[in-house]
């Protein structure tokens, strides 16, 4: 049964058996110092509105909810070293760990990485490149993010390249029909936009990652029914995509909101544990409602085309 935990992950690291898991895929705080949050927002019809809007309609904004969490550590490695420890006990011999990080910590992080998988089984940085959102004029903007991808063993993980979702060629024309409908493979960098801000994938949970990106890393680096970790989940994307494809999965997080949006998100999904957290308030709520919070599972997305590639 998939299992989801509320708690220090840490805690939930030590209980799993040695060598027992297929694939890890984290986002970790990215250490900013800063807050992190979003707000809801929902746009309603009112004669006292504040916003006129189509055929001089008077529209009153409301404000839904806020989602938030401190990302700030005073030593980041060191937060995260005995994690990392924990991560790699627990991988198979021939499992996989993807890190999810940003520039500004991303160099520190492989250092560690190097330093408990072995230089040599550092396979790829991969590149979510993405644009979208504000620009600062002091800098080249940065609108990218690092993911490091480490198998426990160099000589022996698991790759399906066969089923890994091709993308379009950029240039068709010059490939042929036959290789033009093929397609070509993804490089180490990917283009894909962030979560739509309107779209039903959205859950307001402030560092939700898009569906696409984290399927694409189970499709490549796990097979079906294999047993997928994500010990920072989050709204839970990974577990959404592990549903969608056929995978198993354990998921931890230590803030309530976190927990509070996976209950939303699975309320179609009965085979999950959850253990130190009781879903079905939030789930109760939602069948209330009459609606799904993600308008339905599974949820599907579509990687965008990226350069390079066979």
């Amino acid at each position: 049964m998939n299992r989801v935990y509320y708690g220090d992950n840490l805690d939930v690291l030590r209980s799993i058996d040695t060598g027992s898991i297929s694939l890890i895929y984290i986002d970790p705080p990215f250490n900013t110092g800063k807050l992190q949050g979003r707000t809801q927002l929902r746009t309603v019809r009112s004669s006292s509105g504040d916003r006129t809007g189509f055929g001089g309609h008077r529209y009153e904004t409301l404000r839904i909810a806020t989602k938030s969490y401190a990302d700030n550590f005073d030593d980041y490695l060191s937060f995260l070293e005995p994690r990392l420890l924990e991560a790699y006990r627990v991988l198979k011999s021939d499992g996989s760990l993807y890190f999810h990080i940003d520039y500004r910590e991303v160099h520190y992080c492989k250092v560690l990485l190097d330093s408990i998988f072995g230089r040599e089984s550092f396979l790829n940085e991969v590149i979510w490149a993405y644009d979208y959102g504000a620009r600062t004029t002091r800098k080249w903007p940065p609108k990218h993010d690092n993911i490091l991808l480490y198998a426990k063993s160099p000589d022996n993980y698991t790759f399906n390249v066969d089923a890994i979702e091709r993308i379009p060629y950029m240039a068709p024309g010059l490939v042929g029909p036959e290789k033009a409908a093929r397609g070509k493979l993804p490089t180490d960098t990917w283009w894909h936009t962030i979560v739509p801000t309107n779209g039903s994938e959205k859950t307001g949970y402030p560092t939700q990652k898009p569906i696409g990106i984290v399927k694409r890393i189970i499709q490549a680096s796990s097979r079906p029914s294999d047993l997928v970790l994500d010990f920072f989940a989050g709204s839970g994307t990974t577990g959404v995509a592990c549903h969608d494809l056929d995978r198993r999965f354990i998921l931890v997080d230590n803030n309530e909101q976190a927990l509070e949006v996976m209950a939303r998100r699975f309320v179609v999904v009965s085979d999950i544990h959850w253990i130190g957290f009781d879903p079905r308030p939030f789930q109760d709520r939602v069948a209330r409602q009459g609606i799904l919070f993600d308008d339905a599972l599974p949820v599907y997305d579509s990687v965008a085309a990226g350069e390079g590639g066979k």
